[in-house]
């Protein structure tokens, strides 16, 4: 696992076994805040290994960005600790986090451990507000990538964890394109320092302006091709000709997983196009 210090007590880190998945830490002199789990529960635990024994302080809160397994899975390692969410996270995370751990721990033994916590502390519409020692946090709304998606913002370092809604491609499965391109736009707007992806490396001031047109872009190219294709009876021969690097995105991405999600876009958006 990956770490680095973004800022004073400002934590960042990333997966190195699954899709380079991210989540951070913000710490005050008596307490720290975990944004996000990671995937798997050895990493996770060493997320609190680190808080723990050398930050030597407890964690208070977790906070999930959104309800899906590499984010919010691993809130039953931090007993006692307040989860804070969406309240759509924490219905999306009883209803459709339950039996997908459930399928997943058959698959996977390291998974056996984990249990579903659900958030305890929610809210609904607006920004909810955290103050972390000399740290104010806002946690604002970020749909797109999910519809329960939310980001924070540590306001004195202008550092943002986005959460999904901003990622090396955006990824709208189970979420909503346009949303997604608003929450996108919004970031850019923010006079950031820094972005937390949800996955891939943190992007730097000098960055920001770049990544936000890149992402607009290949939405706008996906829209495109999204509606053209879903006036055609066979799309087969579209999804393939749509090529990731055409929308004005790299293969490389997210080692090497970015073309999956690129597809998968294609093939979701044309069926709700076509109202399949």
């Amino acid at each position: 696992m990956h770490r680095e210090r973004v800022s004073e007590n400002v934590f960042w880190f990333q997966s190195e076994i699954y899709a380079q998945v991210t989540a951070g830490v913000v710490v005050g002199p008596q307490w720290a805040v975990v944004i996000d789990t990671l995937a798997l529960p050895d990493e996770t635990l060493g997320i609190r290994e680190f808080v723990e024994h050398e930050l030597t302080v407890p964690v208070r809160y977790v906070i999930n960005t959104h309800y899906h397994a590499d984010h919010a899975w691993g809130n039953c390692f931090f007993p006692g600790a307040t989860i804070i969410a969406h309240e759509l996270c924490r219905t999306l995370l009883d209803q459709r986090g339950r039996p997908s751990l459930e399928a997943a721990q058959k698959q996977n033994a390291a998974l056996r451990q984990v249990k579903i916590v659900l958030p305890n502390l929610t809210f609904t519409a607006g920004e909810m507000n955290l103050r972390v020692g000399k740290k104010n946090l806002t946690i604002l709304p970020a749909p797109g990538h999910s519809n329960d998606g939310i980001a924070v913002l540590v306001e004195e370092d202008r550092v943002l964890f986005a959460g999904d809604a901003f990622m090396p491609l955006p990824y709208v499965v189970d979420g909503d394109i346009d949303e997604i391109a608003a929450s996108i736009k919004k970031i850019g707007r923010m006079g950031l320092e820094n972005i937390i992806q949800g996955h891939g490396d943190i992007i730097l001031r000098g960055e920001i302006d770049a990544a936000v047109r890149e992402n607009l872009t290949y939405i706008t190219n996906v829209k495109k091709v999204v509606k053209a294709a879903a006036r055609r009876k066979v799309v087969d021969e579209t999804l393939d000709s749509m090529r990731i690097e055409e929308s004005g995105k790299s293969r490389v991405h997210l080692g090497g997983l970015a073309e999956g999600l690129h597809k998968r876009n294609l093939q979701v958006l044309i069926k709700k196009a076509r109202n399949e």
